[in-house]
């Protein structure tokens, strides 16, 4: 039953609405059998029943696929929570404040994981009166780039998106930056600290 919806977590949530079979069966205008082989994995739901599917279950569309619900567990904001999501698609970047089921052009995208950099994937960052001017001297050919470098402080993000063929390079204001993550097409999300 993985394959675009989870039987286990129609089960778990409609359990934990306090509904029965029938009355989810009955509110989709299906048999509670149907309800029972979804949740069995012996059987899907038609595609045209995910939305009131989702709408009965009260999650979203994306959460009922990805097999994962969201629960709000970021009770203090903290901007070093950031997470970035990247389509390989069309090459959209997405932050979120938290916990998250991010789409783009139909694929659920993960949040990607920060790593310390290696030499190749090195910046250079000055101090240039109240900015920090980065610089990296990447390749930016088409097949392989940095995508973006975004300043994180302590209430913001600043987000610079870089192209192929063009300059690796970016200012942000000293004031409140704390760290710069940037991401490489095929390496994936790197991140610094920086310093006032």
């Amino acid at each position: 039953m993985d394959q675009y919806v989870t039987g286990s977590m129609i089960k778990r949530l409609r359990e934990g609405l306090g509904m029965t079979q029938l009355q989810l069966a009955e509110s989709l205008n299906v048999s509670d059998k149907s309800v029972s082989k979804w949740e069995t994995g012996r059987g899907y739901p038609d595609i045209s029943l995910l939305g009131p599917l989702a709408a009965a279950l009260q999650v979203s569309v994306i959460e009922l696929m990805s097999g994962t619900d969201v629960m709000n567990t970021n009770r203090s904001f903290n901007m070093l929570r950031t997470r970035f999501h990247v389509c390989p698609v069309c090459g959209n970047v997405i932050l979120s404040t938290g916990e998250a089921v991010i789409s783009c052009h139909g694929i659920v995208l993960p949040a990607l994981e920060a790593e310390e950099p290696d030499d190749t994937h090195a910046l250079q960052v000055e101090k240039s009166e109240d900015e920090y001017y980065v610089t990296s001297a990447h390749e930016m050919s088409r097949s392989h780039h940095l995508s973006f470098i975004v300043g994180v402080r302590d209430n913001a993000c600043e987000l610079v998106k870089l192209y192929p063929e063009g300059a690796a390079e970016a200012r942000f204001k000293i004031g409140r930056t704390k760290w710069l993550y940037y991401c490489c097409n095929r390496h994936g999300l790197f991140r610094i600290p920086v310093r006032p």
